[in-house]
């Protein structure tokens, strides 16, 4: 097996954890492949979303698809990360979405990006409560200097939002008496060293037909309006008339400086 990657990463005293890059490892491309899926049915369907992670678009991004492993365990955690060239002031309010449209872009037209962006930093269910996501953001986060980025940004999709009817500016700013944010994802970035920059108003938009939101939630679907869906952060806006509905996410920006 290969040294690990990220040779400043520490080990969990309870495995022994090896980092790599798909592009180091690409015999784990299966077994990456076949790992479990957490995300809700609808957020499934989102367009860019399915671009990213077909498997040969997948590929292109081998070298900044972080694995967590062992030798015991297989593939424990991971994390995927995107190229991109940004040119602005302020993050832009596409948040995850544009972050895929603008480092398929870049790849595609063969541009130097300046930026790298997260789009998912996964631990497998078996393995969650070990401090691996913030493990495998410190690997990241370092895979991103070793790259010669200044800075990972991450459309942050905060997991302890369970009121879709709580604004996310209002929610991604509430702290707790220690001054950190209340929300646990936000938190683990936070203690990383991240900042929090702006929401991302729109960073996941996906519209379907009346019947598609049907078979994805399970949900009658038939009132217009604001529909509560499981898993959502906020409402589906049902149109029974027209025959569709859509989802609007909004994501919460933060920043890691990679460079003091």
């Amino acid at each position: 097996m290969p040294r690990n990657a990220f040779g400043r990463l520490p080990r969990l005293a309870t495995m022994n954890l090896t980092v790599s890059t798909l592009a180091q490892r690409p015999d784990l491309k299966d077994e990456l492949l076949n790992l479990e899926n957490t995300w809700p049915e609808f957020i499934r369907h989102d367009p860019l979303g399915n671009l990213y992670y077909h498997r040969d678009i997948l590929a292109q991004f081998a070298d900044h698809l972080v694995i967590a492993h062992t030798s015991a365990d297989g593939i424990v955690g991971k994390a995927h990360a995107i190229p991109l060239l940004f040119q602005g002031e302020r993050l832009p309010e596409d948040g995850w979405d544009g972050a895929i449209r603008r480092g398929i872009q870049t790849k595609v037209l063969g541009e130097v990006p300046n930026m790298l962006a997260a789009l998912e930093i996964f631990v497998r269910s078996d393995k969650q409560g070990l401090g691996l996501s913030g493990r495998i953001l410190d690997a990241l986060r370092q895979h991103a200097k070793d790259q010669g980025f200044a800075e990972v940004v991450v459309p942050v999709r905060p997991n302890g939002k369970n009121d879709i009817h709580d604004p996310m500016p209002s929610y991604a700013y509430r702290t707790r008496e220690d001054g950190l944010p209340v929300d646990p994802w936000l938190r683990t970035h936070i203690r990383a060293g991240g900042t929090i920059e702006g929401i991302a108003h729109r960073s996941m938009v996906i519209a379907g037909t009346l019947e598609e939101w049907r078979n994805w939630t399970g949900l009658p679907m038939d009132t217009s309006g604001p529909v509560e869906v499981s898993g959502a952060l906020t409402p589906v806006l049902c149109d029974i008339e027209h025959g569709n509905a859509v989802y609007i996410e909004p994501n919460v920006w933060v920043r890691h400086r990679t460079r003091v």
